[in-house]
Formats: structure tokens, C-alpha cells, sequence
């Protein structure tokens, strides 16, 4: 498995979102109902909405986030073992509220000083966090 970073690519080609997440200077990490491991929020854009409308949608279903500021990072890419390149769209966001309860299989949120041990996608989620930093997004 492969990550590639651009800074741009087709609006078509884009089919989630993932966005690094700060209250506080604290990061936001979901743990999933179904798993033991922490994960950036984001996922799948669905059919008529644009990648920023993904991005905010996934940030409050998985985060309770109501308020917030949401900025652009760039455009990544996975490609399987098997070849395939799926695009997607990389966000930052500095949260202020959360609502008080999650809507969504996210079981609970963590606001943690350093990045966590058990990582969902350990060969994606580090990287995207270093891209970050890079960028002096966050």
C-alpha cells in the first residue's frame, strides 16, 4: 500500500474525505463501535455532494462537531496492493463545540496530547498527520 499527496486532481476522482481534527490543541480521534482502534474522522462522499459538503458531514457524524473551522490540506491518494488508486480530499479542522451526544457507529471521541498506539489504518492515518505537520497545517 501506497500514499501519494497532490495538491490538485479531477473533482470527480474524489470519493471521501478525511479530516485531522484539534479542540484545544488536543487531537480527535473516533473509536468505531466495532473496532479497538482509533481513527481520523472522514468517509465516503455520497452522490450529489461536493467533497467540502463530505468532509462537514462526516466531521459532525463522527465527531459531534457543530462548530468549527474546516481548511483544506491537499489530495491524497491509496493504491492497493493490487494496483487500484482511490483519490480522496484532506482536511484540517479546529473544532470549538461538539454536541453532547454521537448520532453515528462512532462509540466515542478521544482529545489526546500525543497520537495514538492502534491506529484503524496504521499504513495511511500517520502519514496523513505527517503531511500535515509538513505543511504547517497543524
Amino acid at each position: 500500500m501506497k500514499v501519494n499527496f497532490y495538491d490538485t486532481a479531477d473533482d470527480t476522482l474524489l470519493k471521501f474525505a478525511v479530516i485531522i481534527s484539534k479542540h484545544n490543541n488536543k487531537w480527535i480521534f473516533c473509536k468505531h463501535r466495532k473496532r479497538d482502534t482509533l481513527e481520523i474522522p472522514g468517509g465516503h462522499r455520497e452522490t450529489g455532494e461536493s467533497i467540502d459538503e463530505t468532509a462537514r458531514r462526516e466531521l459532525y457524524e463522527e465527531t459531534g462537531a457543530v462548530r468549527f473551522e474546516l481548511t483544506p490540506v491537499c489530495i491524497y491518494s491509496v493504491i492497493s496492493d493490487d494496483g487500484e488508486e482511490t483519490f480522496g480530499m484532506f482536511y484540517f479542522a479546529n473544532i470549538t463545540e461538539f454536541e453532547r451526544e454521537l448520532h453515528s457507529e462512532i462509540e466515542k471521541i478521544y482529545l489526546l496530547d500525543d497520537l495514538p498506539d492502534k491506529w484503524t489504518y496504521p499504513l495511511i492515518q500517520p502519514k496523513l498527520i505527517d503531511e500535515a505537520v509538513q505543511r504547517g497545517i497543524c
